[in-house]
């Protein structure tokens, strides 16, 4: 009965070295959690809690809920908005774009906890971040930086399911843990209306084994994923901008996936968006600023897959909050 227990878990843990990494449909919203150089990249520490269900209608599917915070270090004072931006009717109007200047060279920091769980196997990563924020121009910047953490994966034995009787010894194990490092990086070019980055998560392959008691060991391999992200801000007049953007991922030996959104925001108080992933799915989201230091948002996903046919779709819901926000920004102002 060990032999069954060391195929399913070689079926369930990271089949073939697909994607191992949870997905984000509201990536868009918080890039922090796939690209540790956007931290501090804006003038205030910017939290994000977040809920995915995946697949709903299909047992054990993914659920992955994560908390993130980054901030720029040493305080908020390396940039101010002028005086007139914050008091107008509109502080995301032409004037406002039009007066853009570039931050000041300073260091960001950030911290993030992520639990994705499926099935009977579950993955907590906590990471801390550093990022360095450069001038390029009287507009761009770039920013530089990396990510350390520890991932603890988990296999529940207890909930593993058979069709024939076996061996109590099989389900009766409990949890098994495996520890091993997390280390990501990444670089991010920004101004008023562009923006792209390109991140790694998992750089370091990472050889992982199961043992119970006297049971075989259950081997597998943590691969690297590559993020690449790109994306332009365009006014459509002094109350809406629109803001497409792609994401490029790729996790050998996969084939490589494409990921295009859209993006319409309505002053800085609502904005709706649309994506598709290229033969997999589409969806829907929206988001909501309630103030200058609450944000909601929410997203539906539709796979376009044979997948299709078992799943009520994906829900992820975000919640964001703003602290030492000085300046009252309901929107960011860099990504």
């Amino acid at each position: 009965m060990r032999f069954f227990i060391t195929v399913i878990l070689v079926m369930l843990f990271y089949a073939a070295a697909a994607q191992q990494k949870p997905h984000y449909t509201q990536y868009i919203q918080n890039q922090y959690i796939i690209n540790p150089a956007i931290a501090g990249i804006e003038m205030y520490k910017d939290i994000r809690v977040s809920y995915r269900h995946q697949w709903l209608g299909i047992d054990d599917g993914p659920i992955t809920n994560y908390i993130s915070i980054h901030g720029p270090l040493g305080g908020t004072r390396y940039r101010t908005v002028p005086g007139s931006m914050r008091q107008q009717d509109n502080p995301r109007g032409q004037e406002y774009w039009d007066e853009y200047k570039a931050s000041a060279a300073h260091h960001g920091w950030g911290m993030q906890i992520v639990n994705d769980r499926t099935g009977p196997l579950s993955n907590l990563t906590a990471q801390v971040s550093y990022a360095y924020h450069l001038p390029l121009s009287d507009v761009l910047n770039l920013s530089a930086g990396f990510g350390v953490g520890i991932s603890q994966l988990k296999l529940d034995a207890s909930r593993l399911k058979f069709a024939v009787t076996i061996d109590p010894a099989v389900y009766t194990t409990g949890v098994l843990n495996k520890l091993r490092p997390d280390f990501s990086a990444g670089i991010y070019l920004y101004g008023p209306s562009i923006f792209a980055g390109v991140s790694a998560q998992q750089i370091v392959p990472q050889k992982i084994e199961f043992a119970a008691n006297t049971a075989r060991k259950i081997s597998g391999k943590s691969v690297p994923h590559l993020f690449g992200i790109a994306g332009y801000r365009m006014l459509l007049n002094d109350d809406f901008n629109l803001t497409p953007s792609v994401m490029v991922k790729y996790i050998q030996p996969s084939p490589i996936q494409v990921e295009a959104n859209a993006k319409l925001q309505y002053r800085d108080l609502l904005w709706l968006g649309a994506s598709y992933r290229h033969k997999d799915g589409v969806a829907g989201m929206a988001g909501l600023n309630i103030g200058p230091n609450l944000s909601v948002g929410y997203s539906y996903d539709h796979t376009v897959t044979d997948l299709g046919a078992f799943t009520r779709g994906t829900h992820e819901v975000m919640i964001g909050f703003k602290l030492s926000n000085r300046n009252e920004d309901s929107c960011p102002r860099n990504v």
